[in-house]
Formats: C-alpha cells, structure tokens, sequence
C-alpha cells in the first residue's frame, strides 16, 4: 500500500463552516458511540461473554445442506476464536438471523417456500442475556416464499422482510413480548423484470440467475428511521418507502426507486454512518454501485461505479455481502466463487479506492459480519462448513488471517450480541 493509499483515511483541513461543523459533531458522536461500545464490550469480556449466533441451510437451497438450525457460539475477544456451546434452536433454514435494538429479541427468516401453503415463515425467539439461549415465542407467515433477508426498525417495534422467491415485501409488527402480529404491510411487483445477462458483468461470465420475476432481496431502514430501502434483484432497483412509525406501513418515496443497469441484479445495501452514502453490491455483475443518499427526502444519485473482482478477472462469480466498517473508513464486498473478501478504503467524498483482497479461505461466503468492536471479521463459507475470522488492521482496513477455523454446516449468517 502506498503512502497515496493510506492519505485517503484522512480528510483535508478545510476552512470551517456550518456544515463542516455539524459533519464534525456528527463524528465526534460516532466517535464516543464506538468508545462505549468499546467499553461494554470491555465490560462483557471481564465478567460477562459475548455470543454469536449462526444461521444456517437446512434444506438444500444453493447446494448442499448441512445445517440443523440456530447455533449459539462464544467469542474469545482476545483471539477471535468461537467455541461452540449448543445448537440453540432446531428450526427449517434460519438462513438470516437478526437481534433487535434492545438485544433482548431474535428473529429468524425461515428461508422455505411450505409454510401455511406457499409461504416463508419468520420466528421470533426471547434472548437470555445470561446464557444465550433461545426460547420461540411465535412462528408467524412471511407473507411470500424464501424470505432471504428481514431486520428491525430503530424502535423495535417493526421487523421488515424481503420474501427472494414470492418477490414481495412484508412490515410485522413487533408485540410488548417480542413475538409478531400479523402484517401491517404487504407488497409485491409484478413487472420491469431485467434482462438475464448482467450489463456490466466481467468478461466471460456465466452468472445468470433471478431475472425471471421480482424478486426482493434486502430491506432495512435508513439510518434517521425515516425511509425504508429495499433492494429488487430480478427488476435492477433499489426502491425507497417512507415509513410511517405509528402505523407500520409504507408509502412510495418522492423518488420511489433508484434503477441499475439492467441484468446486474443488486442484493445488498450498507448504509456509511453519516447517513448520505449508501452502497449497493451487485449480484450478476460483481460491482458496487455508490449514491448519495438524502436524508430529508430519501432520493438516491449514484456516483461511483467499482469492481469487487480484480483487474483482469474473467469468469463467473456471484458477489453477495457488503459492509462499511464501524468507523466508516473502509468497505468490505464477499465474492462466491472467486471466494475473496474485497477492501476498499472509502474517501473524504464518500468514493471507493481498492486497495485490496483477502481469500476466505473456503467456498462460497454468503454473509460475513464484524464483531461488536469491530477488531475482527468473520465470514460464513456456505459450502465448505465452516467460519473463517480475520483480524482487521484499524489503520488500514486489510485483513489477516487469525488462524481460526469454526466448523459449522452449511453457515450463511453470523450475528453478535452486542
């Protein structure tokens, strides 16, 4: 890395302004934000534990299936290993897991087509604090087959899920217990389907899947609570809702979707913690796409468009997860079939730079997540069984291996209890 590459984690000193002044306040509170999650991850390390929980593949969905459903993990803060304690609930494909604000909450999209006939189903499970364990509280319809992707609104009080294989979208609400009631909203597309060869995709590349209907694969809020996004692999959009947090229903944005090109069939999305920029990966055509984000009226403008494959890459691969680092100055992209973990340094105006990859060290990661202090990475390989960690260089974003490996069938979700 050059003295070029390692600039690009600091901003110029500019003339000070208003603007300038709230960015900088905003820092300052992401700063002391990561200084007390620092400390209670401290506090947790000297006299409580940190848990991880992984979702899995129970039925064979892509590939093979080698899970039983929710496991439940300790972390070693120190070195990074997870020791497994249990499988913590025995469920049907819990292959997206989340936590809610309070940590008190799990929830679980049951990626299976066969619930009350032809749906998804979404889980609800009571957390204890103590010992990890789960306890179901309610299995509820996910208003469509295969939900892929569900998460929790700010407040805690909503759960949104994108159903992959229905190709609609679902808003649960949350009870005072934590289970679910029956849906607030529903939503499904019917046409703009894209075209089946991705646009932008690398030369020679055979990653052709999902433009033969809608189908959703992300939804979460932005960062203020104020609009949802949701992601359309088979219809190249990124559409934005507004969101009414007193009725738990949706209602399109002034711009209501931001269109990529057709066939390269965007799949997730992370937010940097400023709340304007927004990045969206690109299944079919390994890419990432970003816009800015605005706050006030939820309208997206793309600006950047960058490889998750190395210059000169030819062939097929299906990149899947993204992520911006807690102190949002590096950004992460996992390639399947290439099976690398891509680094990006991100610039004082929000643009990506490469600046390097990392193997994951097994087949076909889905998801990957950092821990609650954002010292290590952990990715889930789907077809290998197994978790590979890696402890991530604060001054430069890049990774190195921890040499630990976690044994696990079929993993495609990794969370952390904060």
């Amino acid at each position: 890395m050059s003295r070029q590459d390692l600039m690009l984690w600091s901003d110029p000193p500019q003339k000070p302004s208003r603007r300038s002044f709230i960015k900088g306040a905003s820092a300052l509170a992401l700063a002391n934000s990561q200084i007390s999650s620092a400390l209670n991850l401290q506090s947790r390390s000297k006299g409580g534990k940190v848990f991880a929980y992984v979702g899995t593949d129970t039925s064979a969905i892509d590939g093979k299936a080698n899970g039983r459903g929710i496991y439940l993990f300790e972390m070693d803060t120190s070195s990074g290993r997870l020791s497994l304690i249990k499988l913590a609930a025995e469920a049907k494909s819990p292959s997206w897991l989340c936590l809610d604000p309070s940590q008190r909450y799990l929830y679980a999209a049951n990626e299976i087509s066969d619930f009350e006939g032809k749906s998804g189903s979404i889980s609800a499970y009571a957390v204890d604090p103590s010992k990890g364990d789960l306890r179901l509280l309610n299995t509820i319809s996910s208003q469509g087959a295969g939900p892929a992707h569900l998460s929790v609104d700010a407040s805690g009080k909503y759960v949104f899920v994108a159903n992959y294989g229905g190709g609609s979208i679902a808003v649960l609400p949350v009870a005072p217990d934590g289970s679910l009631g029956a849906a607030t909203f529903t939503h499904r597309d019917q046409d703009h389907v894209g075209s089946q060869k991705a646009t932008s995709a690398p030369p020679g590349s055979f990653a052709i899947s999902g433009h033969d209907a809608p189908h959703a694969h992300m939804i979460g809020a932005d960062p203020g609570n104020r609009f949802v996004v949701q992601t359309d692999l088979g219809q190249d959009r990124i559409y934005v809702y507004n969101f009414d947090k007193h009725t738990g229903k949706l209602s399109p944005a002034a711009t209501p979707f931001a269109s990529l090109p057709t066939g390269d069939g965007p799949r997730h999305f992370a937010f940097h913690p400023n709340g304007q920029w927004l990045y969206s990966i690109q299944e079919e055509a390994s890419t990432v796409v970003f816009f800015h984000f605005d706050p006030a009226t939820g309208s997206m403008a793309a600006q950047q468009t960058v490889s998750t494959l190395p210059n000169g890459f030819a062939g097929t691969s299906f990149a899947s997860e993204i992520r911006v680092s807690p102190d949002g100055r590096a950004l992460y992209a996992a390639n399947r079939l290439h099976n690398t973990i891509s680094v990006f340094s991100i610039g004082s105006n929000g643009e990506l730079k490469r600046i390097g990859e990392t193997p994951t060290l097994g087949d076909y990661p889905p998801q990957f997540n950092f821990d609650p202090s954002g010292t290590f990475l952990y990715v889930c390989n789907q077809r290998s069984d197994q978790i590979t960690s890696f402890r991530i260089d604060k001054r430069t974003g890049l990774l190195s291996f921890t040499g630990h490996y976690t044994p696990v069938g079929t993993p495609t979700c990794i969370i952390f209890m904060r």
